[in-house]
């Protein structure tokens, strides 16, 4: 069964896929306390988010008590996957040497994961990953 390819989300889906994917299944009241300690949002500026992530197929949500509770369909990993292909082919044109010495050059990494790029490149090398 070939794989669902689920909509890109958007800076403000991305930011709800985000608290979803740190607490686990979650109320909009939830999420809007979360959200509010960086910056103020509405309640139903994240409800009519949440619905629309839903009807996308972003989100699932369990209706069967009063207080809907909403949880993302998709695993964090598979959707950063899903962004940086869709990147890869767009700004490098596919070519993963390219967005690796970009992503190196524009922004210092810390010697522990320089060790852990290391240590995948060895791993790709020997037929591991």
């Amino acid at each position: 069964m070939p794989k669902q390819i689920l909509p890109k989300p958007t800076e403000g889906e991305l930011a709800i896929l985000r608290v979803l994917w740190r607490r686990g299944a979650s109320t909009v009241r939830e999420v809007l306390e979360d959200f509010n300690q960086a910056q103020e949002t509405g309640y139903t500026t994240v409800l009519k988010m949440m619905q629309i992530m839903t009807e996308k197929g972003l989100l699932d949500r369990d209706d069967k008590d009063r207080t809907h509770v909403y949880s993302p369909r998709v695993a964090e990993e598979e959707t950063q996957r899903q962004l940086l292909g869709d990147l890869l082919d767009r700004a490098f044109n596919g070519s993963a040497k390219q967005l690796v010495m970009q992503a190196l050059s524009s922004k210092k990494a810390s010697r522990e994961e320089l060790a852990e790029i290391r240590q995948l490149l060895n791993d790709i090398e020997r037929g591991d990953k």
